[in-house]
């Protein structure tokens, strides 16, 4: 997907979440949209609330992380799903991806659950 060089003026959050619980099987599209804190009305998101508050508490370090010391994961595996967040958020372009296959991305997949169809933690279909 393209995303637009310009942010759309109206909208603080613009985010489409492309969801695929394994390799090969269905993809699940949500759509986040919000302005002054309200999620609007072309949310698709099972918890769109939900969904804003996890973007808006989150969003700024995951989605545009900090250069820091490398991060020590737990070699886990949490499934084969991955998502891929594009769009807006406060008015930067935001592509993003996110798995389960170490500890780390578990932490940062479980902080957005919401944004992700909420299925944190599930194996099942949204």
């Amino acid at each position: 997907m393209t995303i637009p060089d310009e942010a759309p003026s109206r909208l603080d959050v613009d985010l489409t979440i492309r969801l695929t619980e394994a390799p090969g099987g269905p993809q699940y599209t949500f759509r986040l949209e919000a302005s002054g804190g309200t999620p609007g009305a072309g949310c698709t998101l099972p918890d769109p609330a939900a969904a804003l508050k996890a973007v808006q508490r989150f969003g700024e370090d995951i989605f545009f992380p900090r250069p820091g010391p490398p991060k020590m994961c737990t070699q886990q595996y949490g499934g084969p799903q991955v998502a891929v967040v594009t769009g807006w958020f406060m008015a930067r372009k935001v592509h993003s991806q996110f798995s389960r296959t170490d500890g780390c991305e578990i932490a940062r997949w479980r902080a957005m659950a919401p944004l992700l169809g909420g299925v944190a933690g599930s194996t099942g279909a949204v």
